[in-house]
């Protein structure tokens, strides 16, 4: 990472240790650990696992740690809304199954993240490795590739549905536009675009303006309660972040050395 990206991201990082923990997690302590316990445990989640982690990588922020927590939020969420969409806690298309299927199509979101249009294009490949390679069933596919394809914002090709998995999925991914967004992925896709200061400066309104615009945009009950205090959270960061920027680090006797 560009030194001086990195610098800014080390002050972002300490000004977002002052927030308190989402309400989110606070609220769901349950849900996450059953996530989590399918997460680490289930076999059909660990083959996934090793799937999408080939087609990983930390440049643009969307790597292994970020498709984890996605994971994570997506397999909570979906516990959460499923239970009040009437899933049983058993059987064959009850809750466990929608949460696995959940926390694999989190898994593969970003499989194609470095191309235009990632999410088409990641359902495509993601459809065709799927069939024939795991233990799936087509309707099985048919719901994480309809959820990968949809988990992009501000697109007016995507579809709504009423998927459950797709619409905890794209939840899940919008919770990190919260904090996330400035102590990893803004840095790490500057520097890997190189982009001069100051052009990331003059964007920057822009930016924080995306951030507000995506609060209207949850799609799950949960996600519309929850998921504007992630951005907010990550608007409070932006902000000092950015006056920080400005007050330190546009000086041009600033040294770009570590």
């Amino acid at each position: 990472m560009d030194p001086i990206y990195a610098r800014i991201r080390n002050r972002a990082r300490r000004v977002a240790l002052s927030l308190p923990m989402p309400d989110f997690y606070k609220d769901f302590p349950d849900e996450r650990t059953a996530s989590l316990q399918i997460f680490q445990t289930d076999p059909l989640v660990n083959e996934i696992k090793t799937f999408a982690y080939r087609h990983l990588n930390d440049d643009l922020g969307h790597g292994i740690k970020h498709t984890d927590l996605v994971a994570l939020d997506t397999g909570s969420l979906t516990l959460i809304e499923g239970k009040k969409k009437g899933l049983l806690p058993n059987g064959p298309n009850g809750l466990p199954r929608a949460v696995r299927i959940g926390i694999c199509a989190a898994l593969c979101h970003d499989i194609k993240r470095k191309e235009k249009d990632h999410a088409k294009k990641g359902a495509i490949y993601a459809r065709q490795m799927l069939a024939g390679y795991y233990p799936l069933s087509t309707d099985e596919i048919n719901d994480i590739c309809e959820a990968i394809q949809s988990h992009t914002a501000f697109k007016d090709d995507v579809k709504s549905c009423d998927s459950l998995i797709s619409n905890c999925l794209y939840d899940a991914d919008k919770f990190r536009w919260g904090p996330d967004n400035f102590t990893d992925t803004v840095w790490r896709m500057a520097s890997f675009f190189k982009t001069p200061l100051p052009r990331f400066i003059e964007f920057y309104p822009m930016g924080m303006e995306t951030l507000r615009r995506i609060k209207k945009t949850f799609r799950t009950e949960t996600g519309k309660k929850y998921g504007p205090g992630f951005i907010d959270a990550g608007i409070a960061v932006g902000e000092e972040i950015f006056q920080i920027i400005q007050a330190e680090f546009m000086d041009s006797s600033f040294s770009s050395s570590p």
